[in-house]
Formats: structure tokens, sequence, C-alpha cells
């Protein structure tokens, strides 16, 4: 029997504890890393299977980029929060002086932009697998349908909550190009994530038959 327990209570405790990471982001990533492990779980569940012979090439693909972007998920679970830690150590530095002032100042810019970038990242990775499933949306096992379905709403979640740490950081930025930018793509993965959700999810209720 398996034990659903087992790691999760750790994990759960240690988001849930005073400390401020792992936090969002790392959530953010943690529940991609859901979309991807089910979606591998319906596209295992159409393989071999002749009754859905047209979803085996997409059953494959995911498969195959599924068992990478796990792997990619829970890197940047871990990199965010570390991407949040040296926020605060940078905030931390001394500052006696002008000279240390500066140095201080420029670490807490420097780090806050990475721990924009990381969320960031996160935000790429879940379009990509959102993207990856609009094929087997349209050809996979249609008993594991309901399962695909929460997939891409763990991936589109992921990805807004993402951006709130994207936003965040962003917000204690002086305005530069380089601040735009990530604005601006964060913006443009916001509206890919929400086109592909939607395409996925009108795809399955519409396979469904659900109003």
């Amino acid at each position: 029997m398996i034990n659903l327990n087992d790691g999760y209570a750790d994990v759960l405790s240690k988001i849930s504890s005073s400390s401020a990471t792992p936090g969002g982001g790392s959530v953010a990533a943690l529940t991609l890393a859901h979309a991807h492990a089910l979606g591998m779980m319906v596209s295992r569940l159409t393989l071999g299977k002749e009754k859905w012979l047209e979803g085996q090439d997409f059953a494959r693909k995911v498969i195959e980029s599924s068992t990478e972007g796990i792997k990619r998920a829970l890197s940047l679970a871990d990199e965010d929060a570390s991407a949040f830690d040296a926020v605060i150590d940078s905030y931390n530095l001394p500052r006696d002086n002008d000279s240390q002032k500066s140095i201080r100042a420029e670490a807490i810019v420097s780090s806050t932009i990475n721990a924009a970038l990381v969320p960031l990242e996160i935000m790429r990775a879940s379009s990509e697998f959102l993207q990856s499933i609009i094929g087997l949306s349209k050809t996979g096992n249609a008993y594991a349908l309901t399962d695909l379905l929460a997939s891409s709403e763990l991936a589109h979640a992921s990805s807004r909550i993402a951006s709130y740490n994207v936003r965040i950081n962003l917000d204690s930025l002086d305005d530069t190009d380089e601040k735009k930018n990530i604005s601006q793509e964060m913006e443009t993965l916001q509206n890919a994530s929400v086109t592909s959700y939607s395409t996925i999810e009108s795809t399955i209720l519409e396979r469904l038959k659900w109003d």
C-alpha cells in the first residue's frame, strides 16, 4: 500500500514554519511538479491502448519532456528559496560607511533581480508544460481526462503564483531596462498560460460533454 504521507509531511512542515523560505515561489515550482506527474500518468494510461492510437505520439513526448520537467521543477523550488535567502542576506550586510553602503546597495539590487528571475523561469516552465499537453487533451485516454484537466489547472496556478513573486520583487527595484524586460516577459508568459489553459479546458470539457 502506498503511503502518500511519505515525504509530504516534512515538506509541508518546512513551508508552514515561521521561516520565509520555502515560500510561494517554491510552492509554485512544487505545484508544477505535480502537474507534470499527472500529465505523465495520463500519458502512460494512453500508451499501448489501441483505442487511443491517435494519442500515442503525444503521450510519448509528454513522458519524455515531463521526466526532465519534474527534475527542473524540483530544482527551481530549491533555487527560489535560495534566491530569497540571498535577498535577506544582502539586507543584513553592514552599512557603517559609504563603501559598505555601496556594496550593500549593489547586493540588494543584484539579489532582488535574481529573486525575480527564478519565478520567471517557473513561469516559462509552466507555459512549456501547458503547451506540451494540448495534443494529449485532444487524443489522450478519455477515462483520465479529469486528471489531465487537474494537471492543467495546477500548471496554470503555478504560473500565476510565480508571477506574484516576480512582481513583488520588481516592485522594489528602480525603473531600468532590465526591470522592463522582465515585466514584459512576465506578461507574455501570463497570456500564453491563459491561452493554453483555456484551450485545454475547452477541449476536455467538450470531450466529457460537460456544459
